[in-house]
């Protein structure tokens, strides 16, 4: 495994990762609450304790006085009030911790070069002393909270001065450094939602904040007063107008758990369509984030706006299992399968050996291929040839009901194609890229999700998809790599919103759960795996071996659901 997947996956297994951070477009947010990360789904209960840093120990020398400031960066409490104890007066007022999060490897690993000796506490240049950190970092969160790798050595040069009898911090660069074991204790992702461009569907777009009480607010104001990484901006929009803005820097939520979100006026006299569209943004939002808030009532100077609530396409929840098993295909609920009308006997009639099924979203079209790399479309009673070019990918189905199908050697020849085999060449697919092996289309389908390989290296990359006034794609935008895998991906699939699975080929089986725009976790697959399907939830990952059976987790293990499978088939969207 590669050092950079290594270390993002370690710092996972250790309860921490990468980041540099800012909340909404001006510095990091000093807002956050104290509960841990649950999986899709879960119930934010049990919050864990956040670390407690101590303050400057009496007499103590230069180096360990920026050692404990860079260790009272795991209590970002009152923004960072302890680590301010570390800092002269002066520079107390002015330092500005939200400027940015390095996270290194480890803290037992950096360097404090100092020109002062500590037990010797003396300095050529009388009260004043240099100390330079060197450090090894490993990934970063930007100004806007996203997440991204940053490994490499680095550095960071403090001035010390004596005051008052004490050593004191009197320059010291903005911004904290964490090291990987205590990150996640400190910070969470959290999934901001956009409206895709047809004000429809929702996307997720993971950000990270620190962990404490008050997160609502740091959520609203990076959602209101922020905008969508770049790479996925080409493919959402915000119901929030420009020059609307948070009037007051808190959420108050009360005994319902109704969040009041107090705008400034330039709310006011807005349309009943956008203000539904903010509220419900909001509100989906929160309830993302997994944070217990019923509702958003907005107001302008102490008075409620009238804000309704937009429906929007949801995902459908998870029917089972789709096999192919026992002479039949469909849903496996309870020991049944249940047949898909004008699919499952188009596939039954197949004499030729399926490599993979992907089923639409409304379960009336597969896209099929066959052994031979061919894609077709069954469904209503008709089965079509869609894509007869060689050295395909399996396909994959989007909520539009276009099959997207792709040659591995030609990543640039990626196609969309109708339900009435009507092809459409998307523009701007993956030009950087020689090869791609998996692609998976989100159930928004405003992102596509593929492993490419570029400049030699594989990764999972994801961008987003840009589609005209029908409803049509037509190209995608900027390829954002996610993370580097260092063996091939059997099988590639979305877990919930804003996370995908990777079963991967290496010496030993395993599956990837990835974070889009956060962290990763490995555990081993199943002996023998072959093919990954998704879910609504990380926990309803399926996996089939080359026996026949499929597994699904059982808490932390895998348990077989059944066995006897020929073919485990996909949804659209999974």
């Amino acid at each position: 495994m590669t050092v950079r997947l290594r270390r993002t996956l370690r710092a996972v297994a250790l309860g921490a990762v990468a980041a540099l951070l800012l909340a909404g477009c001006t510095g990091l947010p000093t807002t956050g609450d104290a509960q841990r990360g649950l999986p899709l789904g879960a119930s934010p209960e049990d919050p864990d304790f956040l670390p407690l840093a101590s303050g400057p120990a009496d007499g103590a020398g230069p180096a360990a006085i920026v050692e404990g400031f860079m260790e009272a960066a795991i209590t970002p409490a009152d923004n960072w009030d302890t680590a301010r104890t570390f800092l002269t007066p002066d520079l107390a007022a002015t330092w500005r911790p939200g400027t940015g999060v390095s996270i290194d490897v480890s803290a037992s690993t950096r360097s404090f070069d100092s020109d002062v000796d500590d037990d010797d506490d003396t300095a050529a240049d009388g009260d004043r002393a240099g100390v330079r950190v060197t450090f090894d970092q490993i990934a970063s969160v930007d100004a806007t909270g996203a997440y991204s790798e940053a490994i490499g050595a680095s550095n960071s040069a403090f001035v010390v001065v004596k005051s008052d009898g004490q050593w004191r911090i009197s320059e010291a660069p903005d911004g904290v450094v964490l090291d990987e074991s205590r990150f996640s204790r400190v910070y969470d992702d959290y999934a901001l939602q956009y409206y895709d461009a047809t004000w429809e569907r929702l996307v997720p777009d993971v950000r990270w904040f620190p962990r404490r009480a008050t997160v609502a607010t740091t959520i609203a104001q990076s959602l209101i007063g922020g905008a969508p990484s770049p790479w996925l901006d080409p493919a959402v929009q915000s119901a929030f107008p420009a020059g609307v803005q948070l009037a007051r820097d808190a959420v108050p939520i009360d005994a319902d758990q109704v969040a009041e979100v107090a705008l400034n006026r330039a709310a006011t006299g807005l349309d009943p369509v956008t203000l539904s569209r903010m509220r419900t943004q909001l509100q989906a939002t929160f309830e993302a984030s997994r944070l217990q808030i019923s509702q958003v009532r907005f107001t302008v100077d102490g008075r409620t706006l009238d804000a309704g609530v937009t429906k929007v396409v949801e995902d459908p929840p998870d029917g089972g299992s789709l096999v192919l098993k026992d002479g039949t295909f469909g849903n496996l609920v309870g020991g049944e399968i249940t047949p898909l009308p004008g699919v499952t006997d188009e596939i039954l009639a197949l004499t030729q050996p399926i490599a993979a099924v992907d089923v639409s979203t409304s379960g009336a079209h597969a896209a099929v291929q066959l052994a031979d790399g061919h894609v077709w479309m069954a469904g209503d009673g008709n089965f079509d040839e869609l894509d007869a070019r060689a050295q395909l990918v399996r396909p994959s189905m989007d909520p539009f009901d276009y099959t997207w199908s792709v040659p591995s050697s030609t990543p640039s020849a990626l196609k969309a194609i109708s339900t009435d085999v009507r092809p459409l060449d998307i523009a701007a697919a993956w030009p950087e890229a020689s090869q791609v092996s998996a692609i998976r289309v989100s159930a928004d389908g405003a992102r596509i999700a593929a492993v490419v390989v570029v400049g030699g290296e594989r990764w999972v990359a994801v961008s987003a998809i840009l589609r005209d006034e029908t409803g049509a794609p037509t190209e995608l935008g900027p390829t954002e790599e996610v993370v580097q895998l260092d063996s091939a991906a059997i099988g590639l699939v979305w877990l919930g919103q804003d996370r995908l699975g990777v079963l991967t080929a290496g010496e030993d089986r395993s599956v990837l759960t990835q974070v889009v725009g956060g962290t990763g976790t490995v555990e081993a697959a199943p002996s023998a795996a072959v093919s990954i399907a998704g879910s609504r939830s990380t926990t309803g990952v399926r996996i089939l071996s080359s026996d026949g059976s499929v597994y699904a987790r059982s808490g932390s293990a895998w348990s077989e659901s059944t066995d006897g499978v020929l073919l485990l088939a996909t949804r659209a969207g999974h």
